[in-house]
């Protein structure tokens, strides 16, 4: 970073007619000095400088030396670090005498980063230059240096414990204490001047930026703006980057006890607390961090629980709410894609309840509609004029549920989606009706909630009062493919086909066609993996098949289309012929599931009657449970 085109003049001369004290700064300091009345003083002219460099044995860093030919030393006033620089009479080399060198040399290794060895070298060769600090020190490093000779600056907080923070340069190191100089004002009604206006005017030129879909844009002058504090910058910034990263948590602030926002923001303030990624101390500290913004504690307990339940809706009004409500009905049966359209189309209706919005966040924090959001969904609603602005329209994003079943077989990012899996279909049912055709006694479908964790919380035969051990009940999510089919779907059971199975399909067919699907999962050195298929017509089944290796059980007529030795070759691996089987599926009998929903969404869920029947007289069973001993 060449000083040759910065004026050092013109910066800290800004500096220094912008300089005020802290908002919170005493009168006094603890010496009961008066706080500086400027941070300048007169430049050193070039003699005392090349005097200095002479002392020191080497000549300073370009934008360093131009800084002291201006201004002698500076109060710079970083709170709890820095408060004055020295200037040329006061600089000498640190010489590491709190020996931090074998400290940070005992962690390097043959892998260990460049920056790591600069590091830790940097404690015997650094120039010092603070002359008052709060046991913190400016440390400019002659062995770290980039292209236009610049040192970096480190500046190491003696009393955090934490690594210092790095600088590339004297002149990055002042311009970001500039921009902390700002900050730290920024509560102050008096602390009024150029830069102050000019970044406002920043924030507002990116808040319409952002509503006419430019948010690239607007992204820059919002970061730049947030690094001087100035007010309103931080919330606009804080949406840009939710969007960008949907899963990621992201702080509002006091926006939400504003009851202009609080509906859209504190639902998004508990996800991390419902989801059970919070801390040790749960939700007290979340209800008592929430009361501390001015949120009712009633009220944060109430959004709260809604979002643990998965019964929180977002609910915004107007057109852009009927558009929501619309979506929610086909998401919360799985018709991800097709309630994505109607949120997009409707993306131009939506309304900011004040002006401290600029997209609708809240989407993120319904249980139904929030995981439709990912990161390129995110820029589409970003890149889509709002609030009755105008500009380009973005192009659609493509649509996330492949056709068919095939995805079931395909490897994901590191896994199978789904190492086993088992399903129902019934055709032209409503899925609310399933839980009366295979659901246990008393069956209803839940909230939306996560297949995984619902399967993880679900209660085992020993553990639930009136259910045998012999029983098979699994928690299944429930839905409507595109093709219009119900059906009931478990990815997280370990359970085996075994002599006892029975399968749900007569009993699901009393209106119509059921289909039952199940691939066993596989077990490396237990025995191969199962690939069931059962066809049944009005409570009657038609035919059915079991292939477990090169073993196939078979009953009545298979259509030549579906038959397993037309679909699992002798040579084929289980993957192929299951994939063979699956395409097959999609194509004689028009069966699909929906992806993005039974892997990343929510869905209802509610368990179903055994998969096993009762054993007869003379047959056996086992049953085993897997539990960790807590001594």
């Amino acid at each position: 970073m060449s000083s040759e085109d910065f004026d050092w003049h013109e910066f800290l001369g800004r500096w220094r007619d912008e300089w005020v004290p802290r908002a919170d700064a005493e009168d006094e300091d603890d010496d009961g000095e008066q706080p500086a009345a400027s941070p300048a003083r007169p430049g050193a002219d070039e003699s005392a400088i090349a005097a200095a460099e002479k002392r020191l044995g080497r000549r300073l860093p370009p934008s360093y030396r131009a800084f002291l030919g201006v201004s002698d030393g500076w109060h710079v006033d970083q709170m709890a670090a820095i408060y004055q620089l020295g200037g040329v009479e006061d600089i000498d080399w640190f010489g590491d005498p709190f020996d931090m060198t074998p400290m940070y040399e005992q962690s390097l290794g043959d892998d260990s980063r460049e920056e790591e060895v600069l590091l830790a070298g940097m404690w015997r060769r650094a120039l010092r230059l603070e002359t008052d600090s709060d046991m913190s020190y400016a440390l400019l490093d002659p062995g770290d240096t980039d292209r236009d000779g610049e040192w970096a600056l480190y500046v190491y907080k003696g009393w955090s414990g934490e690594f210092p923070d790095r600088y590339v340069s004297f002149r990055a190191y002042m311009e970001a204490m500039y921009r902390d100089f700002h900050s730290d004002r920024v509560e102050r009604p008096d602390f009024v001047n150029g830069t102050t206006r000019a970044q406002d005017a920043r924030v507002e030129e990116a808040h319409r930026l952002a509503l006419r879909g430019r948010y690239e844009e607007a992204l820059p002058l919002l970061e730049e703006a947030q690094s001087f504090g100035r007010p309103g910058s931080r919330v606009l910034l804080t949406q840009l980057r939710h969007l960008l990263a949907p899963r990621g948590a992201q702080s509002y602030g006091f926006l939400a006890a504003d009851p202009c926002y609080l509906p859209e923001i504190l639902p998004l303030e508990a996800m991390s607390s419902a989801g059970g990624t919070w801390r040790s101390d749960g939700d007290d500290h979340w209800l008592g961090m929430m009361a501390a913004r001015g949120v009712p504690r009633e009220t944060a307990e109430t959004v709260l629980g809604a979002m643990r339940d998965g019964t929180h809706r977002y609910a915004p009004p107007g057109p852009w709410g009927l558009a929501v409500a619309e979506a929610r009905e086909s998401a919360r049966w799985g018709a991800t894609d097709a309630a994505w359209r109607v949120l997009r189309d409707a993306l131009p209706l939506w309304e900011a309840p004040g002006p401290s919005l600029i997209a609708p966040v809240g989407l993120l924090a319904d249980p139904v509609l929030g995981p439709l959001v990912t990161p390129e969904r995110g820029r589409e609603i970003l890149a889509t004029p709002r609030a009755g602005e105008t500009g380009p329209v973005p192009e659609p994003t493509p649509d996330l549920d492949p056709p068919g079943l095939a995805w079931l077989a395909e490897p994901a990012a590191n896994r199978r989606p789904f190492d086993g899996y088992r399903c129902v279909w019934v055709e032209g049912t409503d899925p609310a009706a399933l839980p009366d055709l295979i659901g246990e006694e008393g069956a209803e479908p839940s909230p939306p909630t996560d297949l995984y964790e619902a399967s993880r919380r679900a209660l085992r035969p020993h553990e639930r009062e009136g259910v045998e051990l012999w029983e098979d009940r699994a928690v299944v999510a429930v839905g409507r493919t595109s093709e219009g089919w119900a059906f009931a779907f478990d990815g997280h059971s370990h359970a085996r086909i075994s002599g006892l199975f029975r399968s749900p399909a007569p009993v699901a067919s009393s209106t119509g066609r059921a289909v039952t699907v199940w691939r066993e999962q596989s077990s490396p050195g237990d025995h191969s993996a199962a690939f069931h298929l059962s066809v049944a017509e009005q409570g009657e089944e038609l035919y059915a098949y079991t292939v477990r290796g090169k073993e196939v059980q078979r009953s009545g007529a298979i259509p030549e289309a579906l038959d397993p030795t037309n679909l699992f070759g002798p040579e084929d691996s289980e993957e192929e012929g299951e994939l063979r089987v699956l395409e097959a599926l999609h194509t004689e009998l028009g069966l699909s599931l929906p992806r993005l929903a039974l892997t990343q969404g929510r869905l209802p869920t509610f368990t179903t009657r055994s998969w096993t029947r009762a054993p007869q007289p003379g047959e056996g069973y086992g049953y085993v449970t897997l539990g960790r001993h807590r001594p």
